[in-house]
């Protein structure tokens, strides 16, 4: 069986879509009937990234539309059995590739992009999907009060947590030290720093520490990522006189990821946009108490509070609160997190992919 994915960024690229598309393909590799993958990538951060054995990377599609488009329909010629869509934006492009192909057609969709109809067509090229995989029901639900698919074109694909990469261990001590953590407490949110992201709630933190201070003194607000916002949420650190308790790290390789999360005692992510958050995972897995919302897919994430604390992110009291209890909490890794261990949704996958192909084991 081949396979042809279409994507905004996989190898090389950064954040959460591209790790969901890495993870996407390495099960898919697990499938003992899948031949080869045909990755089409939209966007490429790193050139020098390492690509699996039975995948075919096509880099030179990224860097602009006209490229993409020529570099899509150039590679999709040949027998295909299964095309996926990794992004509702491609989706055109996608079920225009599959009129010749004549292939099963899968979309993932993986929060806010499909929150609201994205585009005046859209309802009419998911008539071309057989499948639809989202990263949460709360996503599925959003998505089908406008696109009024039937139930059951929908199947939830959550996002997975590689376990051994994480792990309880001592804070870094260059990292204690660079951040002049020492003995204070540290609270910790890891994400893309972006105007167009900032209901990550990152403000709503920011605004709390006074308060938290009364009841935390030594406390810290690491922040960890990059992007165009970051000199506004610097500004308001810097208006609020909390230069000292709020630390802006930067991006961090992924390979230190883990030691980051591991400065913090609590993770705390109050948003109100997540289609689901790995991050979440990432923290749980490293024995860090984390925060989460009630009113996304951050719910789902922790298991409607099986994993973690669920606040109102339009409630500081809520949210305060939350940290709090986070903070009174010890390090361990919750029981019930292996069900989004790697096993499971490599399980997952190959389980829909089946039915969808009607490959037989």
């Amino acid at each position: 069986m081949r396979v042809l994915l279409l994507a905004t960024d996989a190898y090389g690229g950064r954040g959460g879509i591209a790790l969901c598309n890495r993870n996407l393909v390495r099960a898919l590799l697990e499938i003992r009937f899948v031949k080869e993958i045909v990755v089409i990538p939209r966007c490429i951060s790193d050139q020098e990234c390492k690509v699996p054995d039975k995948v075919r990377f096509i880099r030179g599609a990224a860097g602009g539309k006209f490229r993409y488009v020529l570099n899509s329909l150039s590679a999709s010629f040949g027998q295909f059995d299964l095309i996926i869509c990794g992004h509702i934006n491609l989706l055109p492009l996608a079920a225009t590739i599959n009129r010749y192909a004549r292939a099963r057609l899968a979309l993932v969709v993986h929060g806010i992009d499909v929150w609201q109809k994205p585009y005046s067509h859209a309802k009419y090229w998911l008539n071309s999907v057989d499948l639809i995989w989202s990263v949460s029901a709360l996503t599925r639900n959003r998505m089908n009060s406008w696109a009024e698919q039937p139930e059951e074109k929908y199947a939830i694909l959550p996002n997975t947590i590689h376990l051994e990469q994480y792990g309880i261990s001592d804070r870094r001590l260059d990292l204690v030290s660079r951040y002049a953590l020492g003995d204070c407490k540290t609270i910790m949110t890891l994400a893309r720093l972006s105007s167009s992201e900032r209901y990550k709630g990152i403000d709503e933190v920011i605004e709390l520490m006074p308060s938290l201070l009364v009841s935390r003194p030594k406390l810290k607000y690491l922040v960890v990522g990059d992007g165009d916002d970051r000199p506004r949420l610097e500004r308001k650190v810097q208006d609020l006189g909390l230069s000292g308790q709020v630390i802006f790290t930067g991006s961090v390789h992924e390979s230190e990821k883990a030691d980051y999360y591991r400065l913090a005692d609590a993770f705390v992510m109050p948003s109100n946009g997540e289609g689901f958050g790995i991050v979440y995972l990432e923290a749980l897995a490293c024995g860090v108490p984390a925060v989460g919302s009630l009113t996304d897919g951050s719910r789902e994430a922790l298991r409607d509070g099986m994993l973690g604390e669920l606040v109102n992110p339009a409630d500081p009291d809520s949210i305060r609160q939350g940290v709090l209890n986070a903070l009174g909490k010890p390090r361990q890794i919750p029981n019930g997190l292996e069900y989004f261990a790697w096993p499971a949704f490599s399980a997952r996958v190959s389980h829909s992919v089946r039915l969808l192909t009607r490959q037989s084991t």
